[in-house]
């Protein structure tokens, strides 16, 4: 039993399911983050552990007590929405203690509650101003410290930061994971935003269609993603997904991918045993762009870089890094390179492919190959 349990849980409108069998754990003191594409029934799911909408089937237990049937209010939860759903005639002070006005906490205790927030966040000198006054990062942080101020067992995240700009967006993930650091607390927290999930969280649920695709900590998430989708859902740019073909070649297993001179073979090292069954039969290959790079770029702990020459499609400069796109197998194939890699459109260079990093999916079920 977990912290926070959601044992079997299923949600319908009618006679359409929109949430198939959630099962997840929750540690005490554990971020969990709900992550996938708009409309997979992440917001729904964190709305039913509030209390928000009922469950179809199954059970939501908190510390042991099943709350399916329990108002909002009785579940000791605190939920910070992407709307902040400040009160626009409550100074911030008054915003922030509101609901332990509500439940009759004494004045002496509600203002040293909400001083300790105050300065936990560095809101202090805000306390006296009205919401309409702050800009969106200060909204957020005081509708933080509405949730903080009540000591619940459980935080509720929804896509709060989904309203400010790009930079704002940084420097608040920043401060909720210190945030998370320094009190422990347990959160459940929904993004359709993929680097919010992996910078955030110390486990993952990865959600599309209503099914959780995969459970799993950001790295188990980013290195072995159990399908296609959470294979090109997570990480940015996106990992390359290719069509191949599994060979048996001087008593090893390669990956054989086309390419316009001719096909390109990719040696396997160390192949699970389940790649065997597979010899001789269509793959899809998975590699990061970070594995396709520059000679030089290349890891040099890994045992297994490949060498693969082909011609240069576009070449992009970002900074720290160039992003080289080249077709491989039909498609468009993203390296990640050197920043002062010598890549050059409509010329042959020499990628190296760490083949450690592979993966293979069975092209019918999309299921990765244990």
């Amino acid at each position: 039993m977990g912290f926070l349990d959601i044992n079997n849980v299923t949600k319908s409108y009618g006679a359409v399911e929109v949430l198939h069998k959630v099962d997840i754990q929750v540690e005490e003191g554990e971020f969990l983050v709900l992550v996938g594409p708009s409309g997979c029934g992440k917001s729904t799911l964190l709305n039913m552990i509030a209390g928000l909408e009922g469950i179809s089937s199954g059970e939501i237990a908190i510390k042991d007590r099943v709350v399916n049937n329990v108002t909002p209010s009785k579940r000791n939860i605190a939920m910070v929405f992407q709307s902040y759903a400040l009160y626009p005639n409550m100074t911030v002070g008054q915003n922030i203690t509101f609901g332990l006005e509500m439940q009759g906490t004494p004045k002496a205790e509600r203002d040293k509650a909400m001083a300790e927030v105050a300065s936990l966040l560095q809101i202090e000198n805000l306390l006296a101003r009205k919401p309409g006054q702050l800009s969106g990062g200060q909204r957020q942080r005081v509708a933080m410290g509405r949730a903080l101020v009540r000591d619940p067992d459980v935080f509720l995240f929804d896509e709060p930061l989904s309203n400010l700009d790009a930079k704002l967006r940084v420097d608040m993930r920043t401060e909720i994971k210190k945030l998370h650091q320094k009190l422990g607390t347990t959160i459940v927290y929904v993004t359709h935003d993929q680097i919010e999930a992996m910078t955030l969280s110390t486990r993952i649920a990865v959600m599309y269609d209503g099914y959780v695709q995969q459970l799993g900590t950001p790295k188990e998430i980013y290195d072995t993603p159990a399908n296609i989708f959470v294979a090109t859902f997570m990480g940015s740019p996106a990992m390359n997904v290719l069509p191949a073909k599994l060979v048996e070649m001087n008593g090893a297993i390669h990956a054989e991918v086309g390419s316009g001179d001719g096909e390109k073979h990719l040696r396997i090292e160390n192949a699970p045993e389940a790649y065997r069954s597979y010899i001789g039969k269509s793959v899809m290959l998975g590699i990061r762009p970070e594995a396709i790079t520059d000679p030089e770029g290349a890891d040099r702990n890994s045992r297994n870089i490949q060498a693969l020459t082909n011609m240069v499609g576009v070449t992009e400069p970002a900074g720290a890094d160039t992003f080289v796109t080249m077709e491989l197998a039909g498609k468009d194939c993203v390296a990640r390179m050197r920043a002062d890699a010598e890549a050059h459109p409509g010329q042959p260079f020499e990628f190296a492919v760490n083949m450690d990093k592979a993966v293979l999916f069975d092209p019918q079920t999309e299921e990765r190959i244990a």
